[in-house]
C-alpha cells in the first residue's frame, strides 16, 4: 500500500515542473511571434532618439523611407539621427529620402540630426542637407554637389571581334548614349542640358536646406569633395564631431536630460538576404543598367 502511494504521489510532484516548461516554451515563442510580426514593438518607456543608417550606395529609397515614417510617428521618438556613411547613388532615392526627411521635420515636427561617417558625399551630402543640423568627423569625405553619367562606346570592340550592333527605333533620339556608336554632338547636348537641369536641383536643395545664397551655393557645386573640417568652413556643416556627439545633440536639441535611449530599427529575418550576405563575395551582384543613368555619386 506503501509503495502505490509513492507511485501515485510522483506523477503529481512532476506536473507543476511539466507545466512551469510549457509556461516558458509558450511565452518564449511568443516573443519569437511579436518579434517577426512586430518588429519595431518596443514595450519600454521614456523618451529616445532613434538611429537611422543610409550606408553604401544609394540604390533604393523604400526602407529609409519607411524607418524615418515609422520613427516619425511613434510619439516616444523626440528626435531622429540620420546616420550616412555612403557615397551617394541614385538621382531620384536621394530626391526621396530628402523629401521624407523633410516632411518629417515639417508634418510631425521632429528633430532630425545627420551625422556623417567616413564618407557622405553627393547623394549622401544631398540628404543630409535636409537635416536640422550636420555633424561631420574632421576627416568625413564629404561635398561632391553633382552629377555624373557615364557610358561606353565599344563599337570599335565589336568591330575587332566581328559582331555588329544593330538597333532599330521609332524616334531620333531613343538610342541616345548606346555604347554601340559614337554619341552625336546633338546628342551631347541634350544629355548636357537634362545634367544641368538634375545639377540645378542639387544647388537648390542646398542652398534651402544651408541657408546659403544660390550664387554661394554654386560656388561649391563643381563636384569638389571637401574633408568635414573644410565644409564647415564652407558652412556645409555645422559642427564637428562623432556619432555620440550627433545623438547628445539631438537629446540635448529635443529635451533629453541625462543619457539618451538609442532605438534603431530590428529587422525582420529573411532567408535570402542571409543568403545574398553569405555568397555576395562568391557570386558578386552585378550592377548592370542598359541606357542612360544619372547618378548623385562621388566617382573616382
Amino acid at each position: 500500500m506503501v509503495e502505490e502511494a509513492v507511485q501515485v504521489d510522483r506523477p503529481q510532484k512532476r506536473r507543476p515542473l511539466r507545466t512551469l516548461f510549457w509556461v516558458l516554451a509558450a511565452g518564449f515563442g511568443s516573443l519569437i511571434f511579436l518579434n517577426v510580426l512586430f518588429p519595431d514593438l518596443d514595450m519600454s518607456s521614456g523618451d529616445r532618439i532613434a538611429l537611422v543608417r543610409v550606408e553604401g550606395v544609394i540604390m533604393d529609397s523604400q526602407q529609409t523611407v519607411e524607418d524615418l515614417r515609422r520613427f516619425s510617428q511613434n510619439p516616444a521618438v523626440k528626435a531622429i539621427v540620420l546616420r550616412i556613411d555612403s557615397p551617394g547613388g541614385g538621382v531620384v532615392p536621394s530626391q526621396e529620402i530628402y523629401d521624407e526627411v523633410k516632411r518629417v521635420r515639417a508634418k510631425n515636427n521632429k528633430t532630425v540630426i545627420a551625422s556623417m561617417g567616413s564618407v557622405a558625399a553627393s547623394g549622401g551630402y544631398y540628404i543630409a542637407a535636409a537635416t536640422d543640423r550636420i555633424v561631420a568627423n574632421p576627416g568625413t569625405l564629404t561635398g561632391s554637389i553633382g552629377v555624373i553619367m557615364e557610358t561606353a562606346n565599344v563599337e570599335g570592340l565589336l568591330e575587332k571581334i566581328g559582331v555588329e550592333g544593330v538597333v532599330i527605333k521609332s524616334g531620333k533620339y531613343k538610342d541616345v548614349g548606346s555604347p554601340l556608336r559614337k554619341m552625336s554632338e546633338e546628342e551631347r547636348g541634350l544629355l548636357q542640358a537634362v545634367m544641368d537641369d538634375v545639377h540645378q536641383q542639387f544647388i537648390e536643395a542646398v542652398a534651402e536646406g544651408r541657408e546659403l545664397e544660390l550664387p554661394a551655393a554654386q560656388a561649391l557645386a563643381d563636384g569638389r569633395i571637401f574633408t568635414g573640417r573644410q565644409a564647415k568652413e564652407a558652412k556645409l556643416v555645422d559642427e564637428l564631431g562623432d556619432l555620440e556627439d550627433a545623438i547628445q545633440l539631438a537629446a540635448d536639441t529635443a529635451g533629453i536630460e541625462g543619457e539618451p535611449k538609442v532605438v534603431e530599427p530590428k529587422r525582420r529575418f529573411s532567408i535570402r538576404e542571409l543568403l545574398e550576405s553569405k555568397f555576395a563575395g562568391v557570386f558578386p551582384k552585378l550592377d548592370f543598367h542598359p541606357g542612360v543613368s544619372m547618378k548623385y555619386l562621388m566617382a573616382f
